[in-house]
């Protein structure tokens, strides 16, 4: 493409899909740095993207809607862009860049779109058996815009970093000054819940014990987190729980979300959306995981332990498990704790 051309990314809906697709938003940016890079992306995910230096404007989606209007509404918006960069696979975002007139449109052939696209590739990350990462990466170098083979290039290394803003930072401090978190001892989140269902979260009661012996054994100020939607999580967990535990659940914002990942010492959770962000913030973890499959889509990070029993029904990928969940009946309080310690102590609480 010619220098100075406006290219337009339609990015991925949910926070891990989009953590996971930073490696390739940088791989944009740096071959196309003369262009304008505009993303197109739901009000939920816009805050994870400002002031990563990576694209030049964002574009906030409107809520989904069955309404016509909305959608023809974008299809005006998007009009002048000279090229479309689909990271998701969605029937209607290649049908709102072909009746744009965009005269490049370019994605996965999948979703039945493919005579919307003027430049198509294939979906090979499953039977090359390689993360998630590598999808939004592999469609630059099959469509031609990247000559770089990430799939199979050893010495290439995917880069999802954030960086927590000022204004997320301080927001975090004030909610932990405000429940009375001092940096006594290590801060350790607890995120139970996962969007995506039951069979992606370990046991309430499980949790709960493991705040116990983390606050009795280790003196931790354990902090569970999560959506509004996941309160009656926290609350559960609270009403099973010996000690105090601070519920920030349903209290922060993104990026005010991002800022406590980055503060905290350790983050337990399940296969979510912090998840995702606490491998781009480097942020030590513990990853539980049940139905999903961590060679795909666990956390891409070092410093991430991954706890999964590899019973003979997994990975299932489901979002409710039809019989006993034994992947999580598997794993054991003691084992997770002797792992936090572990991890704990290797670190010294040096994130606070």
């Amino acid at each position: 493409m010619k220098p100075g051309k406006r290219i337009l990314i339609r990015g991925t809906n949910w926070i891990g899909d989009s953590v996971m697709s930073l490696a390739a938003l940088r791989e944009v940016r740096r071959l196309f740095p003369d262009h304008h890079l505009t993303l197109l992306v739901r009000d939920w995910v816009a805050e994870l993207f400002k002031k990563q230096g990576i694209v030049d404007e964002i574009l906030p989606l409107e809520e989904p809607s069955s309404q016509l209007r909305p959608f023809f509404r974008l299809v005006g918006k998007v009009r002048h862009f000279d090229c479309a960069l689909l990271f998701q696979n969605a029937f209607q975002a290649a049908l709102m860049t072909r009746l744009a007139g965009i005269p490049e449109r370019i994605g996965y052939n999948t979703d039945g779109r493919a005579l919307l696209l003027t430049r198509r590739a294939r979906p090979r990350i499953k039977e090359l058996n390689r993360h998630q990462i590598y999808y939004y990466l592999d469609l630059l170098y099959q469509t031609g815009l990247s000559p770089q083979d990430y799939l199979n290039d050893p010495e290439f290394k995917p880069d999802i970093h954030l960086s927590p803003t000022e204004e997320g930072i301080q927001e975090a401090e004030r909610l932990l000054r405000a429940a009375d978190v001092s940096g006594q001892g290590p801060i350790i989140l607890i995120n139970p819940g996962a969007f995506y269902g039951s069979a992606k979260r370990w046991f309430t009661n499980r949790y709960a014990a493991l705040a116990d012996r983390l606050i009795e054994g280790d003196q931790a100020q354990v902090v569970i987190i999560g959506s509004a939607g996941e309160q009656t999580i926290a609350q559960e967990i609270q009403s099973l729980a010996k000690q105090h535990l601070t519920i920030l659940t349903g209290q922060t914002d993104l990026p005010s979300l991002i800022g406590l990942l980055s503060r905290c010492n350790l983050l337990l959770t399940n296969d979510s959306g912090p998840m995702h962000l606490a491998a781009a913030l480097d942020t030590p973890q513990i990853a539980i995981l049940g139905s999903t499959d961590e060679i795909a889509t666990g956390p891409w990070s070092p410093r991430a332990q991954v706890i999964h029993k590899h019973v003979e029904c997994s990975p299932c990928l489901l979002r409710e498990c039809p019989i006993d969940l034994r992947c999580f009946s598997r794993i054991e309080v003691e084992e997770v704790y002797e792992t936090a310690r572990a991890v704990l102590y290797n670190g010294h609480f040096s994130r606070s």
